[in-house]
């Protein structure tokens, strides 16, 4: 059987659960973005909660990048190669990879009551690769996924208490799978070797946002925010070569490229936070948000010519992340920052598990700092750790890719640089 695996799998994990980066921001890294709905400190919050920017006089400009380096190291426990034969190869290495995220937001107050946004950023991202000869090779070998949104906002400013704010979204995502096929000829088939699967797909589509501000009191600040759900139609083609047959005639009136065409409904997400003012000095913050994974159950695949499809069953869950923070301005130049947060994976049962997302729940600690070089111009630096619980594997979903059972021992760090300027 010749297949391919595209959109949504190779996120990597070292972000949001799945293969969501949260990492919109750097200046959030700190405080393991407890009260993004709410905080509003630069122009970021165009994508976390829109109505923020009625806290933003004049224009604001907010970029940096989140560098984020997650590890997978996978150890086998009985996995099985074709037909249920013994599995051949090692564990594969570490399967995480450096990935980058970076970002850019600008905001104008038109008004006292109107203000224009826009955000750039990359909300999936990241890639798992294995080495070469690994056990699991029929399931992947490599996944990258990279992605790029576009978000114009508007809020408004109905009183001194509420703001409200909406914004759409153009989302690009490019991806690149690569794994490992066996090969039939004849009647029966008769296996005669491997080869090389490469599918390249990019597709392109519209969402939308809306947040809520409210100020309860002076010291107590709650938002509320939105984004719609993103259904992706990609295309692209599945190029297929030689790997380990050694009949030249077998394999020469195999096609390559072929067209090939997948979808993904990405997920919607809602977000609640709380941001208190202690004392002049203590600033606490909290937030739940919950992702509605249980969009994508399974993905397909389409080829054309005579290479077949193929169904990856996953049976995403509905997720919660849970985070609380503190922020303790020492001056009017600095500020240090704190965070912890429970971070739970779609992926709930070993047997869904897919080699390019072995993915399951974490936990967020972070620390970080603000320096004010004056009173237009910030810096924020973060970095955090996630904790990833041991995560255990036994897919055996496709026959014609042998099972994978084992288990996988990850974790995270990320770290990131903002810089924001109120002209």
């Amino acid at each position: 059987m010749i297949s391919a695996i595209v959109l949504g799998l190779g996120a990597g994990g070292a972000h949001a659960a799945g293969f969501q980066l949260l990492e919109q921001n750097a200046s959030g890294i700190g405080n393991s973005y407890a009260g993004s709905a709410a905080i509003a400190e630069n122009a970021s919050t165009i994508f976390f909660n829109p109505a923020g920017m009625t806290r933003l006089p004049g224009v604001n400009v907010s970029a940096g990048a989140a560098a984020i380096r997650p590890s997978f190291k996978f150890s086998n426990k009985g996995s099985t190669g074709l037909g249920g034969t013994p599995g051949i190869g090692g564990d594969g290495g570490d399967a995480g990879s450096l990935g980058v995220a970076p970002n850019a937001y600008i905001s104008w107050e038109l008004n006292p009551d109107w203000y224009l946004g826009l955000g750039i950023g990359a909300p999936f991202g990241l890639k798992t690769e294995y080495d070469d000869n690994w056990v699991g090779r029929y399931h992947s070998k490599k996944f990258s996924i990279e992605s790029i949104n576009i978000n114009p906002s508007i809020a408004y400013k109905v009183n001194e208490r509420l703001s409200i704010g909406a914004g759409v979204n153009w989302m690009q995502l490019d991806a690149d799978y690569q794994r490992v096929a066996p090969f039939a000829v004849g009647p029966g088939p008769t296996y005669v070797g491997d080869l090389n699967a490469k599918v390249k797909m990019k597709g392109d589509a519209w969402g939308w946002n809306l947040g809520v501000l409210y100020q309860v009191t002076p010291a107590t600040r709650l938002g509320l925010s939105y984004r719609s759900k993103v259904k992706i139609d990609a295309d692209g083609d599945t190029t297929l070569t030689n790997r380990s047959v050694t009949n030249p005639l077998a394999v020469a009136g195999i096609p390559r490229p072929v067209n090939a065409s997948a979808n993904v409904e990405l997920p919607d997400t809602a977000i609640f936070s709380i941001v208190h003012d202690l004392n002049s000095q203590w600033q606490l913050l909290a937030d739940v948000s919950w992702t509605g994974w249980s969009s994508i159950k399974s993905l397909d695949i389409q080829n054309s010519g005579n290479v077949p499809g193929d169904r990856l069953d996953l049976r995403f869950r509905d997720t919660w992340r849970v985070a609380l923070g503190a922020n303790y301005k020492l001056n009017q130049q600095w500020t240090f920052k704190g965070g912890v947060a429970w971070d739970q994976s779609p992926v709930h049962d070993p047997k869904y598990r897919p080699t390019s997302l072995p993915d399951n729940d974490r936990y967020w600690v972070s620390v970080g700092a603000r320096y004010n070089f004056n009173d237009r111009t910030t810096v924020d630096i973060g970095y955090a750790h996630l904790f990833v619980k041991s995560t255990s594997i036994d897919n055996d979903t496709a026959a014609a890719k042998g099972t994978v059972r084992g288990d996988y021992k990850s974790n995270a760090n990320i770290i990131g640089l903002q810089v924001s300027h109120r002209f």
